[in-house]
């Protein structure tokens, strides 16, 4: 890319502006402040987008969906203070999450520093333990080199959030310097005595399993997983809520490895020989409470490969532990020789009849006579909606529906937090949208959830993006009743909510709304959403209302509190 004003004096906003052209950023997410005015000018003569939210934790969650689904860093901007307290969320996720994204804070200027001025906060202690690099540009003429690093830091290694303080001087301040280049990711790679050591101990497994996760994957590697699965006749589960690196409904495809999973495949993964983890970190939420593997020696055979070398040996000390960029390592992946997997045909075949086992309609809503399936209103949406079509989701026993019994089409068709931020689903449903206008965008929100960050219902009517929105409406914080029930039974507490009719609600802002409460109506329903936001260009908001008893498949909230009760809790 040529650059233009290379050694024209240029105020702090324009220079930072020219620098994001020259990185190639096409679009920015925020709200904005008067502590970073001199940004809002330069934009406005710039080819970027400013996507304009309605509070700063939408705006964020915007900016980490866009990185998800771009594998560029998605940017915001907020104002000091309550700004950036309240993008912090964001933040938070895209670090669990591994997604590229870069944070730009207004602050006071450096002649008001450590004086507790106006919504000063001193951002580099505040964010150091939730983003990959925290640092303030105190000098107008250093704005390109901070922005280069800020880049290179968040796509290279692990992909991670970035954070940049933005002195208000610095800002209004003039320099004359040079831009930089745009950025080039840097990942690590497996050596070859590392990739001949791997295919060695595959070739001698008798019950291999690949387990996948994490950030930096991209079409190109997802394709090669599923052939290099396919060619090894390997079993692939996915970790927590990256299910869409591989199609649902490909052969090899034996679950997801998360909140409620499978006890079959939880107990294939025990028994399993060797396991190779494929970019996952290993953390909390895929090995079910440290519970898969034994720490910090795995019984089984395992092989850990992470883009981040800090992240291996971590918790788990491997057999073999792999320092790679997802792209690198499934290249090379993809070369191996075949081996023969005598034996392994035979457990694919029973780990796929379990999954489907797993996934038929559970009994509770036969025992319970309810008006209102969650699992038929998954099926409706699977068999109504393409392939490709994006479900989001955030925090919520609702969204057991979508991870148990939806079947993912592939790579980014799922958008979810690792980290279990609550009010996630609208803003990423809003920026996948935004990012693909001509895919299906379906966000699942639980009442509580919808609440959190609904606003942002706006911010889809002004940039016109047809998302569809299903409210789970049980009129509680569903989990923690849940929690409440088993550790407490019948002390109901703090979980309570009193809704708004939400598909007025939505009605309001101008979008489709409508409420479903019997299990028939909901086909219709979805149809009516689909042409609205098909034709329109609107989005449309459909309302469940059931009965918050049906809490979970397995088990009802008078079966969790019978059950402790007849504990002695």
């Amino acid at each position: 890319m040529a650059l233009t004003k290379t050694m024209q004096s240029r105020s702090g906003g324009e220079i930072l502006i020219d620098a994001l052209t020259i990185h190639g950023v096409e679009r920015i997410f925020g709200v904005p402040g008067e502590s970073y005015l001199p940004v809002l000018d330069a934009l406005h003569d710039s080819a970027i987008t400013f996507t304009v939210n309605r509070q700063e934790g939408g705006a964020a969650f915007m900016a980490e969906a866009y990185g998800k689904m771009t594998g560029k860093p998605g940017i915001c901007f907020v104002t000091r203070g309550p700004g950036a307290t309240n993008a912090s969320i964001g933040v938070h996720t895209a670090y669990q999450d591994s997604t590229p994204m870069i944070l730009f804070v207004g602050q006071v200027g450096n002649d008001f520093v450590e004086r507790e001025a106006f919504q000063e906060i001193d951002y580099r202690r505040m964010y150091a333990p939730m983003a990959k690099w925290v640092a303030q540009i105190d000098r107008t003429d250093r704005i390109p080199e901070y922005i280069a690093r800020a880049f290179q830091v968040a796509t290279s290694g692990r992909p991670g959030p970035v954070v940049l303080a933005l002195p208000e001087d610095c800002l209004f301040g003039q320099a004359t310097i040079a831009d930089t280049r745009s950025y080039q990711a840097v990942q690590a790679s497996a050596s070859d005595r590392q990739l001949q050591e791997l295919h060695e101990r595959l070739s001698a497994a008798k019950r291999p399993l690949l387990l996948v996760g994490g950030g930096g994957w991209d079409v190109q590697a997802c394709e090669q997983l599923a052939q290099f699965a396919t060619r090894q006749h390997l079993p692939v589960a996915c970790a927590f809520r990256f299910q869409d690196l591989i199609a649902n409904t490909h052969p090899n495809y034996v679950g997801d490895v998360g909140i409620g999973i499978n006890p079959k495949l939880a107990q294939r993964i025990k028994n399993a020989d060797l396991v190779i983890a494929i970019g996952p970190r290993l953390g909390e939420m895929t090995t079910s409470g440290y519970t898969l593997f034994t720490a910090p020696c795995p019984q089984q055979s395992l092989i850990h490969i992470h883009s981040d070398a800090l992240e291996l040996g971590r918790v788990y000390q491997a057999d073999m532990l792999i320092n790679s960029g997802m792209r690198e390592i499934m290249t090379m992946l993809a070369a191996l020789p075949d081996i023969k997997a005598e034996g392994w045909q035979n457990q694919l075949a029973q780990a796929k009849v379990d999954l489907s086992a797993w996934q038929q309609e559970p009994a509770i809503f036969a025992q319970e006579q309810a008006p209102l399936n969650l699992w038929q209103v998954v099926h409706d949406i699977q068999t109504a909606c393409p392939a490709d079509t994006i479900i989001t989701n955030g925090a919520g026993n609702y969204a057991t529906w979508a991870h148990r019994y939806f079947l993912y089409g592939g790579f980014r068709t799922q958008l979810a937090p690792t980290s279990g931020a609550m009010g996630y689903s609208v803003p990423a449903a809003v920026a996948a949208k935004i990012v693909d206008p001509d895919r299906t965008v379906i966000a699942f929100a639980g009442d509580g959830e919808f609440m959190m960050n609904g606003q942002e219902l706006a911010t889809a009517m002004q940039y016109r993006a047809g998302v569809i929105i299903i409210v789970f409406n049980n009129a509680m914080f569903g989990t923690i009743r849940m929690h409440q029930e088993r550790e407490y039974p019948g002390r109901i507490s703090g979980t309570q909510l009193h809704n708004p009719d939400f598909s007025a609600l939505a009605r309001a802002y101008g979008a489709h709304g409508e409420v479903v409460e019997r299990t028939e109506d909901f086909c219709a329903a979805l149809q009516r959403a689909v042409t609205h936001t098909r034709e329109q260009h609107l989005p449309a908001l459909i309302e469940l209302r059931y009965d918050g008893n049906l809490i979970t498949p397995g088990a009802s909230l008078e079966k969790i509190r019978q059950t402790a009760i007849d504990a002695g809790k």
